[in-house]
């Protein structure tokens, strides 16, 4: 069968973000697209729930194994995709599937479009009824106009057309921030980029999301080399934006104690509200598609 768009996900361990994203994703999914996910060996019940996802015919791939780190999972992924564009789905944030929709058509008209990056909103789960927008239409525009060769950008919000891996490439599996690494060599390679101004996407987040914590040493490290070799200058971070947010979030929530991390009825609360104001931000559907190569 032939995909439009394929949603990747790569998981392990966290069953209880994992049910509240696919269980939305499965009711939002047309008959065109595909779920693919790469898991990493969990052992608190993900795998198992997978695979019933799976035999009952919810997802269309599957996998569980040990990965050697998340760049190798999502890579995985990745190579497993069937569709024409590919959407990765991160398992603890909120996506706007009309608003990706909206964005796939967008790519499935135009032929030339590697890759649409578009606004983010971010929250935490510990103050989730403050959420901010944020955007990297400035650092696009200025790279658009030729006096940068490279900028940032999170992946949370990123489609990219399957058949432009060819030169772009996959992951780093070098780079712990590897979404940091890879908008820098979309940005570098000249790709054609298009900008959409709604919101793909919701960032959350919270005391699991931070891995890259346990490698600072190793993120500045691999920070210098490559600023210096896709020429990034920087814009006050040396990780990406979107990296950087969840740090500072992952931060502060790793002092608080084990016991105020919200049980799974509160997440799934929270993630209604989030659901829902995606869907508000994105309604008056006035948004636009700025492209790079025109």
């Amino acid at each position: 069968m032939q995909f439009n768009l394929s949603y990747i996900i790569a998981t392990r361990n966290r069953l209880p973000f994992l049910r509240i994203t696919l269980e939305k994703l499965i009711s939002e999914l047309d008959e065109n697209e595909e779920i693919v996910v790469v898991d990493g060996n969990s052992t608190d019940g993900s795998k198992e729930y997978l695979s019933q996802l799976f035999e009952a015919g919810k997802i269309h791939q599957f996998i569980s194994e040990p990965d050697k780190n998340q760049a190798h999972a999502w890579n995985k992924a990745m190579l497993m995709a069937k569709g024409t564009i590919i959407k990765k789905i991160i398992d603890d944030d909120v996506f706007c599937y009309n608003a990706i929709r909206e964005c796939k058509n967008y790519m499935l008209q135009n032929l030339d479009v590697d890759v649409i990056i578009s606004n983010d909103l971010v929250s935490s789960l510990d103050n989730y009824k403050n959420i901010q927008k944020q955007s990297r239409l400035l650092q696009f525009e200025k790279w658009k106009k030729g006096p940068i060769p490279s900028f940032t950008f999170g992946d949370v919000h990123k489609l990219i057309r399957r058949s432009s891996l060819a030169y772009i490439g996959l992951y780093n599996t070098a780079y712990a921030m590897m979404d940091w690494e890879y908008s820098l060599r979309i940005s570098y390679l000249k790709c054609n980029i298009t900008y959409y101004t709604g919101y793909n996407a919701l960032t959350v987040g919270h005391d699991q999301t931070v891995t890259s914590l346990r490698n600072e040493t190793s993120i500045v490290e691999q920070g210098k080399r490559a600023m210096v070799f896709y020429e990034y200058a920087g814009d006050d971070a040396e990780i990406s934006y979107w990296s950087k947010i969840k740090i500072a979030i992952g931060k502060l929530i790793y002092k608080k104690a084990a016991a105020n991390i919200v049980n799974t009825a509160d997440i799934s609360m929270i993630y209604k509200y989030y659901y829902d104001h995606i869907a508000a931000v994105n309604k008056p559907d006035d948004f636009t598609f700025l492209e790079s190569h025109k």
